[in-house]
This record gives structure tokens, sequence and C-alpha cells, in this order.
């Protein structure tokens, strides 16, 4: 770790600013990277595309207490593309809730960090996932748990447009729309690119925001560039404006972002990154880090 990064990452339970946010997202591409690299097992493909989105998360908006993790009050985060778990441990480790030094051992017999997030695994996992759809189910009847308990903390369910290709999430779109959860949250990080090809060739959802409204979802008015973390700053803030939910915001994104031979590649879905890929694709995410850490 360079001295910017761990700058940065000495003092992680605060508001990190959209310029910070990126600098540290281009370093956990590294990290993820890295890992998938020396395990040759992984998703590589989604778990670059959220990069920005889970950093921002968790690192300028969640009340959370990596000293406390099953705080009752905490805010909920439900990763339901679960395949992009390198993403999440790379996040939950950086933020403290298990040492850094833990993630090479990433999908290895007896690993608390397994191929999909298992919260009787690990700490700070809310809820295990790995069959697409689920998420949004579970998330519901998370959101409606604070509601009937009279709490306040948020729920947010981060999906990708596989589990959206799902009936279960239809069902739970339909059923939160009618129970109306407050500071309920759908984030889906939309890179339109699945296992065996693009959205388009699997099952189109176009156009999905009219779709999302058509349902009763309070839509944010734009979908917003998943990799530029001024921009998901700015979604944060539509997400506060008002009191009006559930509330759904997409993302744009792609798939393999930073690496550019992976970007938009349905077959870097969870290709192992072998040493030549490695090899390519490391200078291109260090020049990127590079790029963000002068900007600070």
């Amino acid at each position: 770790m360079n001295a910017c990064i761990k700058d940065l990452l000495a003092t992680p339970n605060r508001q990190f600013n959209a310029t910070e946010l990126a600098a540290l997202a281009a370093y956990f591409r590294i990290v993820m990277f890295d890992v998938l690299h020396q395990r040759g097992t992984g998703h590589w493909g989604g778990a670059a595309s959220s990069a920005e989105l889970t950093t921002a998360l968790y690192f300028n908006r969640l009340s959370i207490n990596p000293e406390d993790p099953d705080w009752e009050d905490r805010d909920r985060v439900i990763l339901s593309k679960g395949h992009a778990s390198v993403n999440l441990y790379t996040i939950l480790a950086h933020r403290g809730f298990f040492p850094v030094e833990e993630l090479p051992t990433f999908r290895t017999l007896g690993s608390r960090l397994q191929g999909h997030p298992c919260m009787h695994a690990l700490s700070g996992v809310d809820m295990s996932t790995g069959a697409l759809g689920h998420g949004l189910s579970i998330g519901l009847g998370m959101a409606l748990g604070a509601k009937l308990s009279q709490k306040h903390w948020w729920t947010y369910v981060i999906s990708g447009e596989g589990c959206l290709n799902e009936g279960q999430s239809w069902e739970a779109l339909m059923s939160s729309a009618k129970f109306k959860p407050e500071h309920f949250v759908l984030m889906i990080d939309y890179n339109k690119v699945q296992l065996d090809g693009t959205e388009d060739q699997i099952m189109p959802l176009g156009p999905l925001a009219k779709k999302l409204e058509a349902f009763g979802w309070h839509v944010a008015p734009k979908a917003y560039d998943g990799h530029d973390t001024k921009d998901i700053l700015d979604s944060f803030a539509w997400m506060d404006s008002d009191d009006v939910w559930p509330k759904a915001v997409i993302y744009d994104t792609i798939k393999g972002k930073g690496v550019s031979f992976t970007e938009g590649k349905n077959t870097w879905h969870g290709a192992v990154i072998d040493d030549e890929s490695y090899a390519k694709g490391i200078v291109e995410l260090e020049a990127d880090l590079k790029k963000k850490e002068a900007a600070l």
C-alpha cells in the first residue's frame, strides 16, 4: 500500500469526498485484481463494475460500526449480485471489519471469504447471497422490519441486471410499492453484460426506468455514472431529497471496468486472470491509481 492511500485509510470513520473516493476505488480495483490473480478463481467483471458504488456507500454514506458489526441500528447492505463478493470483502476489510491480510484466503478451504458472501461466516455481511434475484425480497423484509420496530436504518440492495431477470425480483418490486417501507433503496449496477452475453442477447430490460416507475417505484431522474464518484454522491443527495419510497437508482457501469481488454466482455464475467492477463492489466490499473492520486 502506498503512502497516499495509507493516509486516506488511516481515518476511515468519516465522509470521504468524491476525489478521495475515486482514489480509493482505483486502489481497491488493484487489490481485487491481485487477489483474483493469486487465487485463479472468482468474478472480476461484476466486481470491477461496482467498485465506485461500494466505495462511496461504505466510505461516505453508511451508518455502521466495524467494532460493533451487529449494532441493531446500523444501515443494511445486501449485495444481491453475490458473485461480486471479492468487491464486498475488499471494502469490508479496508473499512475495518476484518484484517486486510486475510484477503488472500479468498475461496480457500475453511476461509471466511467464501465465493459468495455468507452472513454466518463473516461479520459485516448482512445477508448471504448467491442465487440471483432474492436480494430485493430480503431487503424488503429488512426495511419492513425497521418500519415495524420504529427504527430508522436504511436498507440498500445492490443489484445487477442478472438479478432483475428473475421473477422473484419483480414480485418484490410490486410488494415494495404496496408496503412502501421508508429508507429502502435499490441500487442497480447496470453494466448490461452477463455470463453468457449482453443484456440484449439474454433478456432485454429496457426501458428499465419506465418499468420501475410503472411498478410504483420512485426512480431517480437520470441514470447516474456509476464510475464517477461525484455523480454517485449526487445520487445520494437525491435519495435524501424527499420522503417518497421506495427509491430506485440506475447506475450506468462497465463490466470489467479499469482493464481495457476486459471492459464490456461477458467472457470476463468469471474468467481466470492468468499471468499474461495480469501483467497487462495491472499496468492500466496502476496508471489509473496514479492519475487519481495526483488529483488529491
